[in-house]
């Protein structure tokens, strides 16, 4: 502040305002001292303002850094210009830094290859103003080297004088577990959509909420007709969706068979299961159902059953279905008969016209049989030429009757298939519930049994079972085993009839024949065993052990010079029709080195007639190694003049039913007109049988050549055979001077 002399001095030139200045001399210094202070407290109340707004813009600043720390965001900062990028760097996981923040985008480096392109598009519309903000997703490298989905989004906060963006700002989101949830969310979604089952989500009163696209497929409505609205079952009453709903929240699962309508009234058939949805806290909130449409499924199974359970050849109702059927009727005690038939002879039916027709005529006696009310829905194929009829709630014995005879009148009637006009028979065997038996075996079992009685009796007929049938299947069922028991222990032996020259006595051959001696049970008649070896197969494994144990005797008696002549071997009928006979019979030729000329095979006429033109085929195979072939028990079957011509035979044997007839005329004329049968054929005839020295006499006027029989010599042991061929073999020079 200047001094008032010095303001006087300079205000000299100027006497008026010199003397107002000495007016207000006194009133000055107070002025100047109230403004100074005055100015001092603006300036402390300027001061006090600005540590204010910094404060408050500390705590600003605070706050946001504390917010993007939380959030987990990162906070940018792009200057455009010098090409500079800062980064707040507050991510727990740091991200890998920039090489160069002047490319484009100033990242460039970390956003992964197939996110770039979308990312410089976005960012270049916003800072062309385009958008009002730029925001992309995208995947950036982390600072270990893995890829991070990110949400960055960010705003040009300045503009130079030309409007071009120069500074841009914004945050970096980590939205990897977001995208993760996302991505499987998606996956859940897609497959929901594409599922084939039909999915629904309703609340607990079954009040739908949501449906995929198969429910429509599978139900014909519409996510817009169900919505909304309450899931219905209308098949089923309304408290069966509350048994379900009860059993839903007792366990939390409820599954089953359903059948369902269709929008357009059809009825299918759908598996249902439902499960329950629960909160965090364990409430059960809503139900979802999965529903599949197993119609066709159902559909296979029914065929499947039907198949399973119906003949493919005739289209009865099979074994298995009646023996379920059977078990239920036993299981329930439901009295009912049970008839089992067979047809008589239809095998000699496959062999002579062949197996296609012989299926034929079963199909068109099934469809017979199917459409007389009488037999419907009781007939079934138990296998084979082998059927069954069941009828339930009856044990009527004329009621029984009077449908057995239907039944054998139904068969009865002649069949016309393939220009040929067969007439078939039966035999039906008979049993009842309970009286014939307490379990489904063992009702089958008895009725097979009175079958087979039937048929023995001269089948088209049929016997109910009684017990005397049963103790002899009882006893067949213990010669069978006896017989198995006695191939595995080698109880099998062969014994020898010798066959004599009827002129001079001489011994000119031998017939092997079976006999089954056992430790415990003696020896088994053949009458007893024979006929079960047939039926079971089990003849041909014995038919096997004679021919070998034969052929090694004689090769024995052959190398002693016991024995020149020929061994007669029975075939059976089952040998005969072996596929493998000839080979089997070289073999055991060649195992005993006997030569083929020693061996004659003796066949009934019946075995050769089954199939006379494989009978022929197979005799002559036999003949051209050398083995002779004899016809046995000619006379008895049936067989033709016109096929016997045909026969490559060496040899016919007279039966002992005919050479024990000899007593009478018509006899006698028999065996005679079967001796000139077979000499005209060129034929050495064998008489079976012989006892008397009568019966020799009239055997030789009638010119037989051989005799074979008790007035000789009963079966022999092979030791005693050898004996005998011993005591020959000294007779022999005798008998030559006798001749001499």
């Amino acid at each position: 502040m200047k001094s008032p002399s010095l303001v006087l001095l300079l205000l000299s030139p100027f006497p008026a305002l010199a003397s107002g200045w000495l007016l207000i001399q006194p009133y000055l210094l107070p002025v100047v001292s109230v403004l100074s202070i005055m100015a001092l407290v603006l300036a402390h109340l300027s001061l006090v303002r600005m540590r204010r707004y910094q404060h408050r813009l500390e705590q600003s600043e605070e706050r946001l850094r504390l917010s993007l720390w939380g959030s987990g965001d990162e906070l940018w900062d792009w200057d455009i210009e010098q090409g500079q990028l800062y980064r707040s760097s507050s991510w727990h996981q740091p991200l890998e830094k920039p090489d160069n923040a002047q490319q484009f985008p100033p990242n460039k480096s970390e956003i992964h290859p197939q996110d770039l392109d979308r990312v410089t598009r976005a960012l270049e519309q916003h800072i062309h103003g385009i958008t009002p903000i730029f925001e992309a997703s995208y995947r950036i490298k982390a600072a270990d080297g893995q890829w991070l989905w990110v949400l960055d989004r960010g705003k040009v906060v300045h503009l130079n004088e030309e409007g071009k963006a120069v500074r841009m700002t914004g945050t970096l989101k980590n939205i990897q577990q977001l995208k993760e949830t996302e991505e499987r969310l998606g996956l859940f979604a897609r497959c929901l959509e594409n599922i084939s089952d039909a999915v629904l989500v309703c609340d607990t009163n079954f009040v739908v909420v949501e449906v995929n696209p198969a429910y429509q497929n599978i139900t014909g409505k519409n996510r817009e007709q169900v919505l909304h609205h309450l899931f219905e079952l209308p098949l089923y009453p309304a408290r069966f969706l509350h048994e379900i709903r009860q059993t839903l929240f007792e366990q939390g699962y409820w599954s089953g068979e359903i059948e369902e309508k269709r929008q357009n009234g059809e009825i299918f058939q759908a598996e249902l299961s439902f499960d329950v949805i629960r909160d965090d806290e364990g409430m059960v909130q809503q139900f979802v159902a999965v529903m599949s449409d197993i119609s066709e499924r159902k559909r296979r199974e029914a065929e499947l059953n039907r198949l399973a359970d119906t003949d493919t050849l005739t289209g009865l109702p099979n074994r298995s279905r009646f023996s379920n059927h059977l078990t239920q009727l036993v299981k329930e005690q439901v009295p009912h008969a049970l008839l089992v038939f067979d047809l008589d002879n239809f095998k000699k039916i496959n062999d002579s016209l062949g197996h296609e027709l012989g299926d034929t005529l079963l199909c068109r006696l099934a469809e017979r049989l199917s459409h007389f009310i009488r037999f419907k829905a009781k007939l079934y194929r138990l296998g084979g030429d082998e059927f069954a009829v069941v009828l339930e709630n009856t044990n009527d014995i004329h009621s029984i009757t009077s449908l057995a005879k239907e039944l054998l009148k139904q068969i009865n009637q002649p069949f016309f298939i393939e220009q040929h006009e067969l007439a078939i028979t039966s035999s039906i065997g008979i049993v009842m519930y309970p009286e014939d038996g307490l379990d489904p075996q063992a009702l089958l079992r008895n009725a097979d049994t009175a079958m087979y009685h039937a048929k023995n009796e001269g089948a088209n007929r049929y016997l109910f079972f009684n017990d005397s049938m049963n103790k002899l299947a009882v006893k067949r069922l213990q010669v069978e085993n006896l017989i198995r028991h006695g191939l595995k222990e080698d109880y099998f032996s062969v014994f020898y009839q010798p066959k004599m020259d009827i002129v001079t006595g001489q011994l000119v051959g031998m017939e092997a024949l079976v006999r089954f001696i056992t430790p415990k049970k003696g020896v088994i008649s053949p009458a007893s065993f024979i006929p079960v070896a047939e039926e079971t197969g089990q003849i041909v494994e014995i038919g096997e052990v004679v021919l070998q144990k034969t052929c090694e005797d004689v090769k024995r008696w052959i190398d002693q010079g016991l024995f020149h002549g020929r061994v007669a071997v029975n075939l059976s009928a089952k040998q005969f029709m072996l596929p493998f006979l000839c080979e089997q019979i070289d073999d055991i030729l060649q195992r005993s080195e006997l030569p083929s000329y020693h061996l004659e095979l003796e066949i009934t006429e019946g075995t050769v007639m089954q199939s006379p033109k494989l009978a022929i085929d197979t005799m002559k195979k036999l003949r051209a190694r050398g083995i002779h072939l004899a016809m046995d028990d000619f006379g008895t079957g049936y067989s033709s003049l016109a096929y016997l011509k045909q026969f490559p035979l060496n040899t016919l044997k007279i039966d002992k039913a005919f050479v024990d007839d000899m007593t009478s005329a018509r006899g006698r004329n028999m065996v005679d007109t079967i001796v000139t049968i077979a000499h005209n054929l060129n034929l050495t005839v064998v008489a079976e049988g012989v006892e008397t020295a009568e019966q020799l006499q009239q055997l030789k006027q009638l010119r037989c050549e051989i005799l074979q029989g008790f007035y000789y010599s009963k079966p022999l042991s092979a030791a005693e055979f050898a004996a005998f061929l011993k005591q020959q073999k000294q007779q022999k020079p005798k008998l030559a001077a006798v001749h001499a």
